[in-house]
C-alpha cells in the first residue's frame, strides 16, 4: 500500500511539475517549456477571454478553434504554438490575444539552444561582453545561422526591466550564412576607480515566431576588459619602436597602467620575435627593414590581450 501511494504521489508531484513548465514573459506572452522527444506529454495551457462580451469566438493564426471565452491548448510542438486571438462574433474584432511561445528543454529540464551559434573554442558561449576600458561601457555579442527576419532579440539586466544598465538596440552583421548582433550597455553610476563587490548579470531573450530561448552571463567589469591595439611607430635606421595608449583606454595611464607584448618579422625570415616590456619605446637588437605589430592588455588583472595593431608605420 505505502510503494502504490508513493508512486501515486510521484505521479502527482510529476503532473504538477507539467504544469508549472509554463511561464509570463510579458502581458500576454506565455512560455511553455516543451520535451522534445515523442514520448513527453503536452503541456495544457488555459485561456481566457479578457472582455466583457459573452458572444466570442477563438483562433489560432487566423484559423477558426471554438466558440466560448475559455480555450484549452494542448501545446508540445511549434504548430501548437502561435497567436491565439479572441474575438466578438457580432464585430469579428479582436477582443484579446495571447502569444503561446515554445522554449525546448531535455528531460533534465536543461534548455536545448537552437537558434543561437556558439562561439568558436567552446560549445558552451553563446553570449560574449568585452569592455574596451573602465568606463562601464561594455559591448555584448552573440552570433546566429536564422536569417529569419521575425528573430527578435532584448537584451537586459537580469535586476528588472533594465535594472543599472541600458542597452542600445542590438545591429547586426551578416557575412555569408553567419550574422552577428552587437549591442552596446552602460553601467550606470559606474566609478572605474573603486573596487567592484557585484557583478554585472545581463540576459539575452531570443524569440522566432513561437520559439523562446534566453541566454545569460555574469561578470565583473575588470573580467570582460580587452583594451584596443596600440598606435606604433618604427624607425628603421635605428631600430627604435615607440607607440602609445589606445586612444579609448581608461586615464590617467599612471592609474591604468598596460603592459605590451612587440611582434617583429624580419625579411626573409619566417619565424617572428615577440618581445614583453612594460615600456612605450623599445630598441630591437639590430636596426633594418621589419614589420612590427604591438599588443596590449591591462598591466595589473592580466586581462584578455588586444587584437594585434596594424604594422607600425
Amino acid at each position: 500500500m505505502s510503494h502504490l501511494l508513493c508512486a501515486l504521489l510521484s505521479l502527482l508531484s510529476f503532473a504538477a511539475l507539467l504544469e508549472s513548465a509554463q511561464w509570463k514573459l510579458q502581458e500576454n506572452v506565455i512560455v511553455i517549456e516543451s520535451q522534445w522527444d515523442a514520448e513527453a506529454p503536452a503541456s495544457i495551457v488555459q485561456l481566457t477571454c479578457d472582455s466583457s462580451e459573452e458572444q466570442v469566438y477563438w483562433e489560432k493564426d487566423s484559423e477558426w478553434k471554438q466558440e466560448g471565452k475559455a480555450l484549452t491548448a494542448a501545446v508540445k510542438e511549434f504548430p501548437d504554438a502561435g497567436n491565439y486571438s479572441c474575438l466578438s462574433q457580432q464585430s469579428h474584432r479582436v477582443l484579446s490575444s495571447h502569444l503561446l511561445l515554445i522554449a525546448k528543454i531535455n528531460s533534465q529540464g536543461h534548455m536545448l539552444r537552437w537558434i543561437l551559434k556558439s562561439f568558436q573554442g567552446s560549445s558552451e558561449t553563446f553570449l560574449k561582453c568585452e569592455a574596451k576600458n573602465y568606463s562601464g561601457i561594455f559591448t555584448c555579442s552573440w552570433m546566429t545561422e536564422n536569417t529569419s527576419p521575425n528573430v527578435k532579440f532584448t537584451i537586459r539586466s537580469l535586476k528588472g526591466p533594465q535594472g543599472n544598465v541600458s542597452c542600445s538596440s542590438p545591429v547586426a552583421v551578416t557575412k555569408g550564412p553567419l550574422s552577428t548582433y552587437t549591442a552596446q550597455c552602460h553601467l550606470e553610476s559606474f566609478c572605474p576607480f573603486a573596487e567592484e563587490h557585484q557583478p554585472v548579470h545581463i540576459l539575452l531573450e531570443v524569440i522566432d515566431l513561437v520559439e523562446y530561448e534566453n541566454y545569460s552571463t555574469s561578470f565583473f567589469i575588470r573580467d570582460i576588459i580587452k583594451p584596443d591595439p596600440p598606435q606604433c611607430q618604427y624607425v628603421a635606421t635605428n631600430g627604435t619602436v615607440t607607440w602609445t595608449y589606445p586612444r579609448t583606454w581608461s586615464t590617467p595611464n599612471s592609474y591604468f597602467p598596460l603592459t605590451f607584448k612587440v611582434k617583429v618579422k624580419r625579411p626573409r625570415k619566417h619565424r617572428y620575435q615577440v618581445l614583453d616590456t612594460e615600456e612605450q619605446s623599445l630598441q630591437l637588437a639590430a636596426p633594418g627593414p621589419a614589420e612590427v605589430w604591438l599588443q596590449a592588455r591591462d598591466c595589473c588583472y592580466l586581462s584578455s590581450w588586444s587584437e594585434w595593431s596594424s604594422p607600425c608605420r
